[in-house]
């Protein structure tokens, strides 16, 4: 099961449930819609900015930006976004899914966005990581030892 479904996918199957929960579950917010919607799209302009610097650090360094082969990796990036979290782009997907679940106005929601950072967790970046040790040995274990994996 480890880097078989692509990130993207994954949120989007995270974000239906969790939409699917808010339909069918007490405790919503009694919140207008515009300002949900308000804080919504600036909480997800932010998450999107995050995992596009992610995306184009990639790009510059031209280095794969497939989640499912990190041992095509050609380079170890570690400036620009790199330098603050090891994972922009799933960071900004887990933004995203708290822009999403502030738009639901359930509460509750969130655990969806902390089930996606578990499965990404366990599933993801955890052999992404191993697939890096192995490329760049000592170099991504310093990178490590700098930089927190999401925050």
């Amino acid at each position: 099961m480890e880097n078989r479904i692509p990130p993207p996918l994954v949120a989007t199957l995270f974000s239906l449930l969790m939409w699917f929960a808010a339909l069918h579950l007490p405790g919503a917010l009694e919140l207008t819609i515009e300002l949900r919607t308000g804080l919504a799209l600036v909480v997800l302009v932010v998450g999107v900015a995050i995992c596009l610097a992610g995306v184009l650090s990639f790009r510059r360094a031209r280095t794969t930006v497939n989640p499912l082969k990190p041992e095509t990796a050609s380079a170890l990036v570690s400036t620009g976004v790199y330098r603050y979290t090891r994972n922009p782009m799933y960071l900004g997907f887990a933004i995203a899914l708290i822009a999403w679940s502030i738009f639901l106005g359930w509460p509750p929601a969130l655990l969806g966005m902390l089930g996606f950072v578990m499965y990404m967790n366990l599933f993801q970046i955890g052999p992404e990581e191993r697939a890096l040790a192995s490329l760049f040995g000592r170099e991504f274990t310093q990178y490590c030892s700098q930089v927190r994996r999401w925050l």
